[in-house]
């Protein structure tokens, strides 16, 4: 790729971009949310047409006018938000589209497919399932899945290891060297330093729209590459948070759940989280995460057992009832279930405001107010828009979640049911979702961490359960816990004795 520019209305997305893919090897993306990188992989996979520059594959220049093209040339891009159909199942979107087979889809082959391409790469799913029942870390999965069934030569990863354990991460690093091995260029996005250091081949680092420069693994480290990505130091490690915790304020009793295919989810699941607690839940994407999310913040119903907030049994009572009982929540899906794309700043932001006082004035809403509203939770975590009237699907990734964690702050909750915060975010995003945190549990909010970033629960949490096919395998302490053992957890091993 040479002088790539692709300008949108007020914004330099790239400026002037050089970027060399070889042949065989892991090249590794990074920047901050907003710094140009997807836009510069959306051009190479056909979804964006250059303002100006050129693409050049084997030397040979080429004008993609359409993701197809890119797709019969070669490229496959798995996107931090899915293209999935969520009526179908998992196979017929993997076979959704593709040259073969040609006039009969052949429901029962492609399925053994998709089974043999999961089983070969390590990518559990069920090949049946419906899209819309499958957690946001089975969809990746799904989007990976596709990528590899076309045989892709250049294959963009964007966040691919955030619903894996340690394990199978390694795993997944092998698959992706033995890729590149047989021949095959391997685009790699994540925030994850350290992944980075340990993966790639070349390392090229975006800021503000343009490359800031391109360094080999060895000849750099990840405090190196994080100035460059944000121009400043930035601090890796989260402080442990100071003081003991209070009284229990959230109890689970022996909850079960089903998942939206009728199946158990959850399995007499029983927990507290004391006030200034962070109760960290570790577990593979699919294990029963979402599911006691939305039990306990009045989106799902629990088949047994109770929720009780406070000295207040609240089983079965609807969101609303859970939002005026004073829960937060920070839902995985961030543009579905948190915040609404279409919406602007201020109209996300008074969601849960615009029923009572000062917004809510009886049947009318108080624009004026709420305006004054959305640029405090700006202000709160510097969430970057042109305006509070921009609409939010316009917004990075990391300001997408700067203002749903601001908006449920500002609520002045007493549990906050964060899941996945951070998945997706640059190293200055993350470090200030964390800090928000870390300040919430200061404040004496009660907080369940729900995460696949084990760095990020030993980093927060204390304790950390683990969660495997539905049921609580295991409560570690901080003290006593490693994150081999919590990745062994994940996978269904025990432990020995006088590890736990």
């Amino acid at each position: 790729m040479r002088g790539i520019v692709k300008l949108f209305p007020g914004v330099v997305a790239n400026d002037g971009v050089d970027l060399d893919i070889h042949q065989g090897e892991v090249h590794a993306l990074l920047g901050e949310n907003g710094a140009g990188k997807t836009t510069l992989m959306r051009i190479l996979a056909g979804l964006y047409r250059p303002d100006e520059g050129e693409i050049r594959l084997d030397g040979k220049p080429l004008g993609f006018r359409s993701p197809r093209q890119a797709i019969d040339a070669g490229i496959g891009m798995v996107h931090q938000h899915f293209r999935l159909v969520e009526s179908l199942t998992v196979a017929e979107n993997v076979l959704l589209g593709w040259h073969t087979p040609r006039f009969l889809l052949g429901k029962r082959a492609g399925e053994r497919q998709v089974q043999e391409l999961a089983r070969r790469y390590r990518l559990p799913v069920h090949p049946r399932a419906r899209i819309w029942q499958l957690s946001v870390g089975e969809q990746q999965r799904v989007e990976i899945l596709k990528a590899l069934y076309r045989r892709v030569r250049v294959l963009i990863l964007d966040e691919p290891t955030a619903v894996l354990t340690p394990q199978e991460v390694e795993e997944l690093f092998d698959t992706v060297r033995s890729m590149a091995q047989e021949g095959t260029a391997v685009v790699f996005i994540t925030h994850k330093l350290e992944e980075v250091m340990a993966v790639a081949d070349r390392i090229t680092v975006l800021r503000r729209g343009r490359r800031e420069g391109t360094v080999q693994p060895g000849a750099t480290d990840a405090r190196a590459l994080a100035r460059m990505m944000v121009g400043r130091d930035v601090v890796l490690e989260t402080p442990p948070g100071g003081g003991s915790p209070g009284g229990v304020v959230l109890k689970l009793d022996s909850v079960s759940a089903q998942s939206d295919r009728a199946l158990p989810s959850l399995r007499d699941v029983s927990l507290e989280v004391r006030a200034g607690q962070i109760f960290g839940i570790a577990g593979v994407a699919g294990n029963g995460q979402r599911e006691l999310a939305e039990v306990i913040t009045g989106l799902r119903r629990a088949t047994s057992g109770r929720v009780v907030l406070g000295d207040r049994d609240l089983s079965g009572r609807s969101a609303r009832a859970m939002i005026r009982s004073g829960v937060a929540h920070v839902p995985e899906d961030r543009l579905g279930t948190g915040l609404i794309a279409s919406m602007t700043a201020v109209e996300n932001s008074v969601l849960k405001a615009y029923r009572r006082p000062p917004v809510g004035q009886g049947p009318f809403v108080d624009w004026g107010e709420a305006r004054r509203m959305t640029e405090d939770i700006m202000r709160t975590l510097d969430v970057r828009a042109a305006s509070p009237e921009t609409r939010v699907r316009l917004l990075s990734g990391g300001n997408l979640q700067r203002l749903l964690l601001a908006r449920e702050m500002s609520e002045r909750p007493r549990v906050m049911v964060a899941v996945h915060p951070t998945r997706g975010l640059d190293v200055g995003a993350t470090d200030a979702v964390r800090q928000a945190l870390r300040a919430q549990q200061e404040a004496g909010v009660a907080i369940l961490l729900i995460s696949e970033d084990l760095d990020e629960l030993v980093a927060l949490a204390d304790p950390i359960g683990v969660l495997f096919e539905g049921a609580l395998v295991g409560v570690l302490p901080r003290s006593r816990c490693t994150v081999e053992d919590l990745g062994l957890l994940m996978a269904g091993a025990k432990l020995q004795e006088d590890s736990v």
